[in-house]
């Protein structure tokens, strides 16, 4: 009987709503661990806030407990004069543009949705699909302040688009590939200069890249030092400013979800994703090990984006146009340039 080997074939249809399940499943966890780790725990460490770090005992475990409880138990109320399709809409709009992010990103030798040519270019595409949803609740929630920041939302998203799609350009030039998993083989196949001790990872020539990439995501997060389109001081909430309970909920399971998508695209696309150097990518243990190796990578990253968070107060809004059209941009054609010449000299 040794040697013999059963298979069970699902289909398509329960192979898709498994898929569907588990990135679903993946957006608020996501967000949760974001939330809790960095945003309540380490923003505590740093700013000694001691709120977060008291409730339920041990280091305050209960807070994001007793947050989601707050969310669910809040009435959920709708302006009188709102438009109450498109203003029910929008939050889901947003989670959706997170959910189609998720489709594209490896985590194993053959763990992901969908291992598709244009990986890179869809991720970013369908990642700005968001401005829809932004602008759809700033403009139905029948306030000022709501429009008013959905505007500078879409401004915003607008500008740092340009910037985020270039940082990437220099990579797919080295890996000759737009989907993430090939770009994932060629720095785990690559190597330095004869040396393949380590790989290649795209960090150690795509540094300027990679620091582009890390600013522009977090415009297009929408975190501070980016946060004019929420900017509490000026408009209360921005865009969300109508919203409670579940509703509101939902675009805080966007943001840090969307966090969560973009590291996880940082870490595939200059820290070799789920590969470990020097360790068969093709071994069976990596389907189990290739997710741990991501994780700690996304975390890794999301500490330097919530690091940024808590240091750096607001910008100006032309401050922000201006960090956007006049530097980051030329940058992004010189990186690109400059990988052009290396590729050719090499």
């Amino acid at each position: 009987m040794s040697g013999l080997t059963f298979a069970v074939d699902i289909g398509w249809g329960t192979t898709t709503a498994i898929k569907t399940a588990v990135v679903l499943g993946t957006i608020p966890a996501g967000a949760l661990i974001l939330g809790y780790v960095f945003l309540l725990k380490m923003m505590s460490h740093m700013q000694s806030r001691l709120g977060p770090m008291d409730p339920g005992g041990f280091h305050g475990w209960f807070q994001l407990v007793g947050d989601g409880m707050k969310f669910l138990q809040k009435e959920d109320i709708m302006p009188a004069d709102a438009d109450k399709r498109v203003f029910a809409l929008a939050p889901i709009v947003v989670l959706m543009s997170t959910f189609l992010v998720y489709v594209v990103i490896p985590v194993g030798p053959e763990l992901y949705v969908r291992d598709l040519n244009v990986g890179v270019f869809y991720a970013l595409a369908v990642s700005s699909l968001s401005v829809i949803g932004v602008l759809m609740a700033g403009w139905a929630s029948s306030s000022k302040f709501a429009l008013l920041g959905a505007l500078r939302a879409a401004a915003q998203l607008i500008a740092y688009e340009l910037p985020l799609l270039l940082a990437v350009v220099g990579v797919v030039m080295q890996a000759q590939t737009t989907s993430l998993q090939g770009i994932v083989t060629a720095q785990h196949e690559g190597s330095i200069f004869g040396w393949d001790a380590i790989g290649f990872p795209f960090i150690l020539t795509q540094f300027v890249g990679f620091a582009l990439f890390m600013i522009a995501s977090q415009a297009e997060l929408t975190q501070p030092p980016f946060d004019m389109p929420v900017a509490e001081s000026e408009l209360v909430s921005g865009y969300m400013v109508e919203y409670t309970g579940f509703r509101f909920l939902f675009f805080f399971m966007g943001e840090f979800g969307t966090a969560f998508a973009f590291a996880a695209i940082s870490a595939t696309l200059f820290l070799g994703g789920w590969t470990i150097p020097g360790v068969d990518m093709n071994a069976d243990y990596m389907r189990f090990l290739g997710p741990v190796v991501l994780f700690a990578k996304v975390m890794f990253i999301a500490f330097l984006m919530f690091w940024a968070r808590f240091t750096y107060p607001r910008f100006r809004e032309d401050q922000l146009q201006k960090l956007a059209w006049k530097y980051l941009i030329p940058l992004s054609v010189v990186n690109i340039l400059v990988t052009a010449a290396f590729q050719v000299w090499n």
